[in-house]
């Protein structure tokens, strides 16, 4: 049973990331060989099930999450958290913009255990969920916080907020001014959205307006877990400001480390810098954005918010630089 135990434990080893899996098994007390727990998905049971093929294991008790008939519901409200736990006082991971799908993988109480399409997974607040059909959107919002006025008019009344990233739907536009809904439907202006179908096309061009568009977060508040305009991280900005350029990236900092294609001084614009511990990928803790060569864009901790540095010239993040990695070709 101790070798039993032991290639239980190393199955659960290769799966310890619990930002993108779910391994929770132990040994059931009950039966020899028996296994009792959670898994993602099918495909990592059936993984568990080949590992541990010698002791022909009783894997009835183990409960697969993802499954063909669980559904599917978007985010009903401009923005909420995403946690580690279900409660507010648990750890803010992330946070998750109006429409976005989620697959629920568990309910518990007024919380759902979901899961989002880049696989990244978190609890969410079920009553700000929503299994209506949201229109096909069309537009993003460029603006880091566009409001949304009753009418096509500055001294129209409010009606809500749109946070930059949000993809919206454009019903109509009046003169400077675009009809959308959002959780709210009113009328902003026109020129704080982006279209989709005109994003910027080729690296050269992505670069100069992922750099512009990031600029205009200068000066948002540092928040952990953050990813818009009322607070954001430093991955939660270089994923938005990728986002604006039509590109989707992972959420955290290693991960984004780990996805990007490698690359050497001197830095493009766009590029992303990591810092850490040297030769640990594991460890990167941080992630700016290159505004060219060592100069940087980025949500600091130590500053309280996105401010442009050198990383010659801080000597923290000379000593902590890891390498740099970019999403461009």
């Amino acid at each position: 049973m101790e070798d039993f135990q032991a290639a239980l434990e190393a199955f659960r080893a290769q799966y310890a990331d619990t930002r993108l899996n779910v391994c929770e098994l132990e040994l059931d007390p009950a039966a020899a060989c028996a296994v009792r727990g959670r898994l993602l998905d099918a495909e990592m049971f059936d993984a568990l099930r080949l590992h541990l093929a010698a002791w022909q294991p009783d894997l009835s008790g183990v409960t697969v999450l993802r499954q063909p008939y669980n559904r599917t519901l978007r985010v009903g409200v401009n923005l909420t958290s995403l946690h580690a736990g279900p409660s507010w006082l648990s750890e803010q991971l992330s946070q998750l913009l109006f429409g976005w799908p989620l697959e629920v993988l568990e309910e518990r109480g007024r919380w759902a255990f979901v899961r989002q399409m880049d696989g990244y997974l978190g609890w969410a607040y079920l009553p700000y969920l929503t299994d209506a059909d949201l229109p096909e959107p069309t537009h993003l919002v460029l603006a880091p916080v566009a409001v949304l006025h009753q009418e096509p008019a500055e001294d129209s009344p409010l009606v809500g907020r749109a946070l930059g990233g949000s993809a919206l739907r454009l019903l109509s536009t009046r003169g400077a001014w675009a009809q959308v809904q959002a959780e709210y439907r009113g009328w902003l202006l026109l020129q704080q959205l982006r279209a989709l179908d005109a994003l910027p096309k080729g690296s050269a061009a992505q670069r100069k307006q992922l750099v512009a568009d990031a600029m205009a977060l200068t000066g948002v508040p540092y928040l952990w877990g953050g990813c818009t305009a009322h607070g954001i991280d430093c991955s939660g900005l270089a994923q938005l400001a990728h986002r604006w350029v039509g590109m989707l990236i992972p959420r955290d900092a290693d991960m984004q480390y780990d996805a990007g294609r490698k690359v050497e001084f001197p830095y493009q614009p766009g590029d992303l810098l990591f810092f850490g511990e040297v030769g640990d990928r594991r460890s990167i803790t941080h992630v700016a954005i290159s505004l060219g060569g060592w100069d940087i864009l980025h949500s600091s901790r130590s500053r309280n918010g996105v401010y442009c540095d050198n990383v010659q010239a801080v000597a923290h993040l000379k000593e902590s630089f890891v390498g740099a990695a970019t999403f461009f070709d």
